[in-house]
């Protein structure tokens, strides 16, 4: 592994960087409807690993992006994470209690005040996206929100949930099981990367390709490792309900491939992240550590 004291001080920062960003763009608690903003803010503060905002970071280090454009690029990603959980963890979708080691948003407001900070959210996202300047072709930015709308909507983050909601209990192919989680999961993670470098200069396609390539590899991981770990470690250590998928008769890379088997395609998925970066010099070294922690990851 590639683990470093320095890394893990670098992962520190963009954290409590992304944290504070968060905390200026959110709405203010004060301000009304206080409860919602509330539970905005609740979904979204204090707690998580902040992968996407890292890999955006990272990414934006390969362009030479401002640090503060590529941080907008990381809030809104957040943000949009933080909807989908508060809005996947509903009764209606995976009836889940517990995330981040807190009561889930529905539980500690109610269902309706978590689907309308899910709603706020998506919106307060896509706000924060077309207000700020995040690159100098204005039509470098407008494909910067295609690329976000694309990653969020029925091709993207919701279409694998609707397909993960519909297969519960059913036996699929592993190629089918692919292709939820590159929706589901993979892809607001390739989506983080792509629009971190995209704040700064403009890259020829062909490494543009490969780092899309790196954020597909590196999003399919996640995934696995998530199942893998599903299996492995108490709900303490996730933060959130272990062993939910299984109990719910979900299809996940451990029921098709068994742990061992998991646990080698993420490793394969890993060396295959860092190839796409072989054409890339020390300047991709933040997108290498990220690959090694997401593969190698505890929680």
């Amino acid at each position: 592994m590639v683990m470093t004291r320095e890394f893990d001080a670098w992962a520190r920062d963009i954290a409590l960087s992304t944290e504070r960003s968060l905390e200026a763009l959110l709405p203010p608690p004060a301000g009304e409807p206080k409860r919602l903003h509330d539970a905005m803010r609740y979904a979204t503060l204090g707690g998580g690993k902040r992968v996407r905002p890292m890999l955006a970071h990272a990414a934006g280090e390969t362009t030479g992006a401002p640090v503060d454009r590529v941080r907008i690029v990381a809030a809104a990603v957040e943000i949009i994470h933080a909807y989908s959980l508060a809005h996947d963890d509903l009764p209606c979708m995976d009836n889940d209690v517990l995330r981040r080691g807190k009561p889930t948003v529905h539980v500690e407001f109610d269902e309706a005040t978590a689907l309308l900070a899910g709603d706020a959210l998506q919106a307060l996202a896509f706000e924060l996206m077309a207000v700020h300047r995040l690159a100098d072709p204005p039509d470098q930015q407008l494909k910067m929100l295609q690329i976000f709308s694309h990653a969020c909507g029925s091709h993207g983050m919701a279409g694998g949930q609707a397909i993960d909601l519909a297969n519960v209990g059913r036996q699929i192919t592993l190629p089918e099981l692919e292709y939820m989680h590159i929706l589901k999961t993979g892809a607001l993670i390739r989506a983080s990367v792509l629009l971190g470098a995209m704040c700064g200069a403009a890259l020829p396609e062909e490494p543009a390709a490969r780092l899309d390539h790196y954020g597909k590899c590196v999003g399919l991981a996640f995934q696995v490792v998530d199942d893998i770990l599903d299996c492995e470690s108490n709900t303490e250590q996730l933060g959130k309900t272990a062993g939910k998928d299984q109990d719910a008769n979900k299809p996940t890379y451990v029921s098709l491939m068994g742990l061992a088997g998991a646990k080698a395609f993420a490793r394969e998925l890993l060396q295959d992240a860092l190839s796409a970066l072989a054409g890339f010099g020390p300047e991709a070294v933040r997108l290498r550590q990220l690959a090694e922690f997401i593969v190698h990851r505890q929680h």
